[in-house]
């Protein structure tokens, strides 16, 4: 894979040439930018599968970079020093991201699925959607990216019910009776959503607050939902949810 290394601080892309050349070496680098505007000459001009970007680069970012380039077709690994603005978005677009210093297996984790993308070279949607996202108020966040085995898809928050977890896979139930599957655990999912007002009600359950119908005495609190689907309430969460229910 073809990729191009953007950072404006030279020490950060040494440290990153260094891992790639280590760990992995079907990554054939070639351009090391350290600004925005050289950045989007050397996409125009290599054409790179796989782009290393920073999120924050001095008075622009990672994201003015992509606002610039037409021809979308490259994956994005993003790299940033912590977990700052724009990580949100990156996560609700289902993107892939390192933060600094960057972790070996963490790297070849996001090469080898950044490769698996790059077979079917396509306009890369996942970035579309996050620069969407970007443009909007961080709490109107209206829609996240959910990765399946063949396909990504794009479900409205306003649709979502519930998540359940399942060891480290979720269970999304979404109103119109579907349910996706997601290899990723439910914390990972609670933390994006609780911002957008779900409750996490117990340790494997995560509620949109929008579907409940009512509160159950039975087995010491449940939530009925509007599909008739029965929430158990963890005791640490009872009062906290009773109150946001008005309960």
């Amino acid at each position: 894979m073809r990729a191009i290394l953007v950072d404006d601080e030279r020490a950060n892309l040494v440290n990153l040439q260094v891992l790639l050349v280590k760990y992995c070496p079907n990554i054939h680098i070639v351009a090391q930018v350290n600004q925005v505007e050289e950045a989007v000459v050397q996409i125009n001009t290599h054409r790179p599968d796989l782009l290393f970007l920073d999120i924050q680069m001095g008075k622009q970012s990672g994201f003015d970079l992509l606002n610039k380039i037409k021809d979308q077709s490259f994956e994005v690994i993003f790299v940033t020093a912590y977990d700052q603005y724009g990580i949100q978005a990156v996560k609700f677009a289902a993107l892939d991201y390192l933060l600094k210093p960057v972790n070996p297996d963490e790297l070849i984790n996001a090469v080898l699925k950044a490769e698996t993308k790059t077979k079917n070279k396509i306009q890369n949607e996942q970035l579309n959607f996050l620069l969407q996202q970007l443009k909007r108020p961080e709490a109107s966040v209206q829609k996240i990216a959910l990765p399946q085995q063949n396909e990504i898809r794009y479900v409205a928050i306003n649709d979502i019910l519930r998540c359940e977890s399942d060891n480290t896979y979720t269970f999304f139930s979404l109103a119109n009776g579907e349910k996706i599957l997601i290899s990723k655990s439910l914390k990972e999912y609670s933390d994006l959503l609780k911002p957008q007002g779900f409750l996490r009600v117990h340790q494997s359950h995560l509620v949109n607050p929008e579907f409940v119908k009512s509160w159950l005495k039975e087995d010491g609190g449940m939530l009925l939902l509007k599909n008739g689907d029965k929430i158990p309430v963890s005791k640490p969460n009872r009062d906290s949810v009773k109150a946001v229910l008005g309960k």
